[in-house]
C-alpha cells in the first residue's frame, strides 16, 4: 500500500465504529478511494446488534442471526482482529497484540477514531467478577442461556429443598433497558422451558430484578415505567426498588436497601449483572478531558476537545446534542454520530467546512417479553402488543444486511408455532494453564516475540539462544518467559527444545492473577526475575567482551 495515503484508523467493532467505516466508504468520491486507507480494529470479526441480544437468551433468535460480519458491512475497510495494547498519540501509532504468532503489530494513522464502547465495572461489587454473569456481549448471552439450562437440569433431579430453591432462583442487577429486557426474556424462556421438566413447576421459579432507583426504566416517562413494572410483576417477576447488589458469592446475592445499612442474602445459582458501566481501559489512559463518567469530551463536530485528528463517539464519548444534553449510549445515537464523524473526517481531509452533530433522538423502545413492549416515539406513547409490533418493525428495518433481516424474520415466525429449544450447549474455552510437548529442535518462542505466556519445564532440556548462540540450558523445574510479561518487553532470547520437552504454559491473564492475589507467588517470581536479569546481564557482558577481543 502506498505510504502517502491518508490513513484513517477506527478502534472498535460496535455500532459506532462499524458505521463510521461504512459512512466513510459511502462518502468517498470515486477518485478518493486511492487517496485514503480505512482500517478498523476489533477483537471480533462481527458486529453484534445489541438491541436483539436478549432474544438470544430465550432462543427466539438463532445466535448467529444477531451478528453481522464486519467484512461484508465495510467491504473496503481493512479489518484487524487483534487486541489493542497501546495508543501512542505522539507517534500516531496504535500497537496491536499477537494473533497466532507471538508478534505485535503497529498501525500508523493520520486520523484516529475512538469507538471502544464501555465495559461492565465489576470491580465495584465484591464477587461480581468471579460469580456474576455479565450481560453485554454475544458470549455473555450464550453463557447465560447455558447457565439457565444447566440449573434447570440440575433442579429437576435435586431432592434437597434448600438447594432446589437456590437453583431455581435468578437475580438480575439493573433496572434500565438492558436489565429489564434481559429479565423479561429470561422469564419467558423459563416459563416455556419448565413444561419439559417433570419435577419443576412454574410456581417453583423465583425471578428477581434489582433496581437502585425508585422506579425501573428511568429513561422512559413515569407512566410507561409504571406500566412496565405492572406487566413484569403480573408475569411473576419480583421487583426490588431502591435496592442494589452489594456483593455476589458462589451461593447467591447480597442485597442492600438504599436507606438501610442492613443486608439480605438471596440464595441463587444464577446472578446477572447489567450495571455499573465503566469506560474501556484504553479510554481511561488517554490524556483527554473527560466527564464524571469517564467519557471523552468531544466537540459538536465529533473531534476530541483539544485535538484536530482524534475523533470519539459511541458509549466512550460525551457527545453534546443541540439541546445541551449529552447523547445517551443508544444504538440510534451511535449511528447518527458515526454519520457526522465520517462526514467531518472527509471534510477535514478535503479542507471543507465541518458540520455539527444535531440529532436528539427519535424515541425510546423497550421489550417486556411475551409479545409486549413500551415505546415513546416523537411524543407518542405506545404500550402492549402494538408497541411490541412497532419495536420489532423498527429493529428489523435497522438491522444491517438483507440476508440477516430474512433470517430474523423467519426466526420470529417460527417462534410463534414452535416450542423454545432447551438444548444445553456447553462452550469450552482454551485452558489458561495447559501442558505442551515439543520434539527435539522445536522452538518454544523466538527472540523478539511478544511475551504472552510463562513456562515451567516438567521434563527434558531446552537451549536458551541469544542471537543464535546457546548461552544456557533449562532443565526440570526451571521457570522461563516471565521477564517479557513482567517488564512488558519483547523476548530477550529464543528457547529451543534440546531433547523431547514437556512444559506447563501459563497465560498472561492467569499469571497476572497468580502474582496479584498470591503474595508467595509474587515473591518467588521477583526472585526468579532478579536471577534471570543478572544471568542475562552477565551473558551480554561476556558476549560484548568476546566481540571486543575478536
Amino acid at each position: 500500500m502506498s505510504s502517502d495515503k491518508k490513513r484513517i484508523l477506527i478502534l472498535g467493532g460496535g455500532f459506532a465504529g462499524v458505521y463510521t467505516a461504512m459512512y466513510l466508504e459511502k462518502g468517498m468520491f470515486w477518485g478518493e478511494r486511492d487517496q485514503y486507507e480505512i482500517s478498523l480494529v476489533s477483537l471480533e470479526n462481527y458486529m453484534v446488534f445489541q438491541p436483539l441480544l436478549p432474544e438470544v437468551i430465550s432462543g427466539t433468535i438463532e445466535t448467529l442471526h444477531v451478528i453481522s460480519p464486519i467484512r461484508r458491512l465495510a467491504k473496503r475497510t481493512r479489518l484487524h482482529t487483534r487486541e489493542i495494547l497501546e495508543i501512542d498519540l505522539e507517534r500516531k501509532v496504535v500497537t496491536l497484540g499477537p494473533e497466532f504468532l507471538p508478534k505485535t503489530k503497529e498501525l500508523p494513522f493520520d486520523h484516529l477514531v475512538v469507538a471502544l464502547g464501555s465495559r461492565l465495572n465489576s470491580g465495584l461489587v465484591p464477587g461480581m467478577r468471579e460469580h456474576a454473569i455479565p450481560f453485554k456481549y454475544l458470549g455473555d448471552a450464550l453463557r447465560l442461556r447455558t447457565a439457565i439450562v444447566q440449573v434447570l437440569e440440575e433442579a429437576d433431579n435435586e431432592t434437597d429443598p434448600e438447594e432446589r430453591r437456590r437453583l431455581l432462583t435468578f437475580v438480575v442487577g439493573g433496572g434500565g433497558f438492558s436489565g429489564v429486557e434481559c429479565i423479561a426474556e429470561m422469564n419467558d424462556f423459563l416459563q416455556s422451558a419448565v413444561s419439559a421438566y417433570q419435577s419443576i413447576k412454574a410456581s417453583d421459579l423465583r425471578v428477581i430484578l434489582l433496581q437502585s432507583a425508585d422506579r425501573i426504566l428511568p429513561e422512559l416517562g413515569e407512566d410507561l415505567a409504571r406500566y412496565a413494572h405492572k406487566i413484569l410483576e403480573q408475569r411473576g417477576i419480583e421487583i426490588r426498588l431502591n435496592t442494589r447488589l452489594k456483593a455476589v458469592t458462589a451461593e447467591g446475592a447480597v442485597l442492600q436497601g438504599k436507606s438501610s445499612p442492613e443486608t439480605e442474602f438471596i440464595p441463587a445459582r444464577v446472578v446477572v449483572a447489567t450495571v455499573p458501566a465503566a469506560p474501556h481501559r484504553l479510554v481511561e489512559k488517554l490524556p483527554f478531558e473527560k466527564d464524571k463518567g469517564g467519557r471523552i469530551l468531544v466537540a459538536p463536530e465529533m473531534h476530541v476537545v483539544g485535538s484536530a485528528y482524534v475523533w470519539a463517539l459511541g458509549d466512550c464519548a460525551a457527545v453534546p446534542q443541540p439541546d445541551g444534553i449529552m447523547s445517551p449510549p443508544t444504538a440510534q445515537h451511535a449511528l447518527r454520530q458515526a454519520q457526522t464523524c465520517a462526514a467531518n473526517i472527509l471534510a477535514t481531509l478535503r479542507g471543507t467546512p465541518l458540520r455539527r452533530f444535531s440529532f436528539t433522538g427519535l424515541g425510546k423502545l423497550a421489550s417486556l417479553g411475551h409479545r409486549s413492549a413500551v415505546a415513546e416515539v416523537m411524543g407518542i406513547k405506545l404500550r402492549g402488543f402494538i408497541a411490541w409490533i412497532f419495536w420489532r418493525a423498527v429493529y428489523l428495518s435497522k438491522f444491517p444486511g438483507l440476508d440477516r433481516k430474512w433470517r430474523i424474520f423467519t426466526d420470529w415466525c417460527l417462534d410463534i408455532f414452535l416450542p423454545r429449544d432447551i438444548t444445553e450447549v456447553r462452550i469450552f474455552f482454551p485452558d489458561s494453564v495447559s501442558r505442551q510437548h515439543l520434539h527435539t529442535g522445536e522452538m518454544v518462542f523466538d527472540q523478539g516475540d511478544f511475551g504472552d505466556k510463562v513456562f515451567v519445564v516438567i521434563s527434558g532440556e531446552a537451549d536458551v539462544l541469544r542471537d543464535g548462540q546457546s548461552v544456557a540450558t533449562l532443565r526440570e523445574g526451571d521457570v522461563f518467559g516471565e521477564m517479557a510479561l513482567i517488564s512488558q518487553i519483547p523476548r530477550s532470547a529464543s528457547i529451543q527444545a534440546k531433547t523431547p520437552l514437556d512444559l506447563i504454559s501459563i497465560s498472561r491473564d492467569a499469571f497476572e492473577k497468580l502474582v496479584t492475589h498470591l503474595p508467595g507467588v509474587k515473591t518467588s517470581m521477583n526472585e526468579v526475575l532478579q536471577k534471570h536479569t543478572a544471568t542475562r546481564d552477565a551473558i551480554l557482558k561476556q558476549m560484548e567482551d568476546a566481540a571486543r577481543k575478536s
